[in-house]
């Protein structure tokens, strides 16, 4: 019996998914040198790059939230170990615990020293429960108040990846004083006299992501979201019924494209056909190099004018792209 192991598909790619599993069925069979289906091949080959074109080109808002959560998205410890050979952990927050769903050290990106945070989910099961989904505990934005405090302190640029659904909503998390965490790390961002970019590179939920998204420029993924609660949450509170979540998608407003227009991020990476998780290092790549140019920008600015850019560019937003 043949069996053909095929890559994780979401809802919406079931056409897709029946089209490449006929693809890999033939590729066996012509493995085998009992036939010749090149050409077979090819005219499917063909079909799925149509197929995929016009899937992504318009995809609905709970459909990006898919593409968005998609587990095989490269993570935050994947853009790093691409861009920053020479990565230096630094763990810990210096008081309570040193919280794997927020990552963070200093390197050498396109020759210039960078510490970089990010939030990390995991690529695989145990990934995932180590990394706690990538929902921080109040310890991890002490530890990211911490990295941005040493990289203000001796002058080095700071990117943020940001990929969670929220911070950690667990009782332990709030006795330890979870809000007070969030708005400190907001208020770091805020104080920083040198340059912070922040990357959405999947999910950017609540305060969760804003507590390490609150940058001269913020850049997006094309299929990610960024958002003030989940399209789940969204629906639980309005409607008390989670199924009403693809609505609660569309209402948000949280797609990169809407972002743009509304002024809350600056940029959007556009992401290969069929998402970044059909060629991770091809996005990773294109975000570094947009990364780089943002930062050189960035550089040219006083520790005054960079300030002053993150304070206005924040009071600004909603005040008449909602009219």
């Amino acid at each position: 019996m043949l069996v053909v192991v095929m890559p994780n598909y979401l809802d919406f790619e079931k056409p897709i998914a029946e089209l490449e599993g006929k693809i890999e069925e033939l590729r066996h069979l012509s493995g085998s040198g009992e036939i010749n289906i090149a050409e077979e091949v090819g005219k499917l080959q063909t079909k799925v790059d149509k197929v995929l074109l016009q899937t992504y080109s318009n995809l609905t808002p709970w459909q990006k939230t898919q593409v968005a959560r998609h587990n095989d998205r490269p993570h935050a410890l994947d853009y790093i170990q691409s861009w920053v050979p020479d990565f230096l952990p630094l763990s810990g927050d210096r008081t309570y615990a040193d919280d794997q769903a927020i990552i963070g050290g200093m390197g050498r990106f396109r020759g210039r020293t960078v510490m970089f945070i990010g939030t990390e989910k995991g690529a695989d099961t145990a990934g995932r429960i180590f990394h706690n989904f990538g929902m921080a505990r109040p310890e991890g934005y002490r530890k990211a108040i911490r990295l941005m405090n040493i990289a203000n302190r001796f002058n080095i640029p700071v990117i943020t990846l940001v990929d969670t659904p929220g911070a950690y909503p667990g009782v332990d998390a709030e006795a330890r004083g979870q809000a007070e965490a969030i708005a400190r790390s907001i208020e770091t961002c805020l104080s920083l006299k040198v340059p912070l970019i922040s990357v959405i590179i999947g999910e950017g939920g609540s305060g969760g992501a804003i507590a390490l998204a609150t940058a001269n420029k913020v850049i997006m993924l094309e299929h990610a979201i960024y958002s003030v609660i989940s399209p789940e949450g969204c629906a639980s509170i309005l409607w008390r019924n989670v199924e009403m979540a693809k609505e609660a998608a569309s209402a948000l407003r949280l797609t990169a494209q809407d972002l743009l227009e509304l002024g809350v991020i600056d940029a959007v990476v556009a992401e290969p056909k069929g998402g970044a998780h059909r060629v991770p290092q091809e996005v990773i790549d294109r975000v570094a190099d947009l990364v780089d140019s943002t930062l050189e920008d960035l550089l040219r600015n006083t520790e005054t004018d960079l300030k002053a850019q993150r304070r206005e560019k924040f009071l600004a937003i909603g005040q008449s792209k909602l009219n």
